[in-house]
């Protein structure tokens, strides 16, 4: 049975709305670094040839799809909330700190934003609909969640060569055992979550 990766979609158009969005984000779980989201606008029936559940594809391929869809899509954004966001207002709301920064940065305003998960961000002026796993059912929320993927192992690349010692460019500053040594060895840095490292940090 072939997939309908447009059935969020469709049923979004046949009850009035137009213009559609995807939103997903990447790096909820890591213990450094933001929290990205990203809003994708495909047009109209629109399916970007490759476009998968993030997670189900390889860095190589996350990185050609990242290209192909910014230049195919209608719109996008890429919006981040900070490790001190995340300290201060917990992930769950950075992270939909995060989606609102990225649906506000598009220049296209939706009418709706299909949203991977299953707890709504509450936009200001638009519904949302959210769909579990819909970075696998849904091909803009599939299409934003290799944008956040891709944008945000980029920075973690980054981070690796200002704090090389943690070797952030191995796990992106998820709690591999790597990771957990190299804090153990030389502490935090200022990228660090504190509020995911409590009892690294009480002991």
């Amino acid at each position: 049975m072939i997939m309908d990766w447009l059935q969020y979609e469709t049923a979004a158009r046949n009850s009035g709305f137009n213009i559609i969005c995807g939103v997903d984000e990447a790096g909820r779980g890591p213990l450094a670094g933001p929290v990205c989201a990203a809003a994708v606008i495909l047009a109209p029936g629109q399916i970007i040839d490759g476009v998968n559940d993030s997670k189900k594809l390889t860095e190589k391929k996350r990185e050609i799809l990242f290209d192909k869809i910014i230049s195919e899509c209608e719109d996008y954004s890429i919006a981040y909330a900070s490790e001190k966001e995340i300290d201060e207002i917990n992930i769950l709301q950075a992270t939909f700190l995060a989606m609102r920064r990225a649906v506000n940065g598009l220049k296209t305003k939706p009418d709706i934003a299909l949203v991977d998960g299953n707890q709504d961000p509450k936009f200001a002026e638009i519904p949302s609909e959210t769909i579990v796993k819909g970075d696998a059912h849904s091909a803009s929320i599939a299409a934003a969640s290799i944008l956040a993927k891709v944008s945000r192992d980029r920075l973690m690349l980054e981070a690796a060569e200002k704090y090389p010692e943690y070797f952030f460019e191995k796990h992106k500053g998820y709690g591999t055992k790597l990771h957990y040594e190299m804090i153990e060895q030389y502490g935090i840095c200022e990228i660090h979550r504190k509020s995911f490292l409590k009892k690294v940090l009480n002991k």
